[in-house]
């Protein structure tokens, strides 16, 4: 696992020692590839951030900031190395919390320009599925400035019940991961 491109390109990051499941380089180069000038001057939340690839990614493409979102200590440890080894902490906050706890009670409404999730994937029938939850989640939408993106990676073939104003703008799969990219519905409000 590296930083693919921009100011911190080719610096491998540190992994926690945890059963996390990091985003695989190929597929985080084609997310960020696909996002092109809209990573320039980006405010970025990063949920479920694991060892922050995602959240560092954006940094070291132009974005002006990011929040990186995650719960799990050894995870949280490990991107604060990881931000120190790619000399992007400044433009960096790191919350250890429940990425929900997170949307309800600190994010701002239309603070982020971009929202990226890496949830843990459901395994059997029952999991909890997180990305069907952040869908139908109001926080969510509040978060997300008028025109942003939420990018949401996903088991393939998962089928995400399309909430009320979310629009699914693309999805693409890369192996054993799905990419979807979401954009707020004209003139609905998301979720209810």
């Amino acid at each position: 696992m590296r930083v693919v491109s921009g100011t911190a390109g080719g610096i491998p990051l540190f992994a926690p020692r945890t059963d996390l499941r990091p985003t695989m380089d190929r597929v985080k180069g084609a997310i960020f590839d696909s996002l092109g000038e809209r990573l320039t001057g980006a405010r970025v939340l990063d949920l479920f951030a694991g060892a922050g690839s995602l959240g560092i990614e954006a940094l070291s493409r132009g974005a002006a900031s990011a929040v990186l979102v995650e719960k799990e200590v050894r995870a949280v440890e490990t991107i604060h190395r990881n931000l120190a080894k790619t000399r992007l902490a400044a433009g960096a906050t790191v919350i250890a919390s429940d990425v929900f706890s997170y949307l309800h009670r600190r994010a701002q409404p239309g603070a982020f320009d971009l929202i990226f999730a890496d949830p843990p994937y459901p395994h059997a029938p029952g999991d909890r599925d997180f990305g069907a939850e952040l869908l139908g989640e109001p926080a969510l939408a509040r978060a997300l400035a008028p025109d942003g993106l939420f990018i949401l990676e996903k088991r393939p073939g998962s089928r995400l019940s399309e909430k009320t104003g979310w629009t699914l703008l693309r999805e693409r799969r890369y192996g054993a991961t799905a990419v979807a990219l979401y954009g707020a519905a004209p003139g609905q409000p998301v979720a209810s």
